[in-house]
């Protein structure tokens, strides 16, 4: 029996995706989501693997982020939100049309979104936005349900807003008084 058999091939991805979403800081229910690893299991490989870290990598604990103001609170989030929204879809973790099933964590969509959130850190690596944050967007997004993908009423930029919103939406840019004519 060898570990490279294919029949354990599906086996080993779960348990890297795992080891990859440790290494990001996400919470034991949101691994068990996208990998389908017993809690159990999950601890043991944090004990195992993450404990020789070279940097101490802490367990939050407690619900994951559930609430869309988080992403339009500030002008800074709004832009830090519109670039991850952005990396997500240009890397596959976000479809093109919002659709319920495409919310439902994968394998391939979370090796896909381990990608695009380590492509934002380094586009902005001082981001507020966790791990578990880009988490919620990604799933949000592909849903469709509480946030979209939109343009800026002023110059088209990309933009993360509700989906239900009462005006037309723009961006930090183009809302400041020194943009207004």
């Amino acid at each position: 029996m060898r570990i490279s058999d294919h029949r354990y091939n599906g086996e080993r991805l779960r348990m890297e995706l795992a080891l990859r979403f440790l290494r990001h800081e996400a919470r034991t229910q949101t691994i068990r989501a996208w990998t389908g690893l017993s809690d159990d299991r999950i601890r043991k490989l944090y004990r195992t693997y993450m404990s020789q870290a070279s940097r101490f990598l802490p367990r939050h604990r407690g619900k994951s982020p559930h609430q869309v103001g988080y992403f339009t609170r500030s002008q800074r989030s709004q832009h830090e939100t519109a670039v991850l929204a952005s990396v997500l879809s240009l890397l596959g973790a976000v479809p093109a049309a919002p659709d319920t099933a495409a919310g439902v964590p994968a394998l391939a969509r979370g090796e896909q979104l381990c990608q695009a959130f380590e492509a934002y850190r380094m586009l902005l690596p001082s981001s507020q936005i966790t791990f578990e944050h880009a988490v919620f967007l990604a799933t949000a997004l592909a849903r469709g349900d509480q946030l979209r993908l939109g343009g800026c009423g002023g110059c088209g930029g990309l933009m993360v807003t509700e989906r239900f919103t009462l005006r037309t939406q723009r961006c930090h840019h183009c809302a400041s008084p020194l943009q207004a004519h």
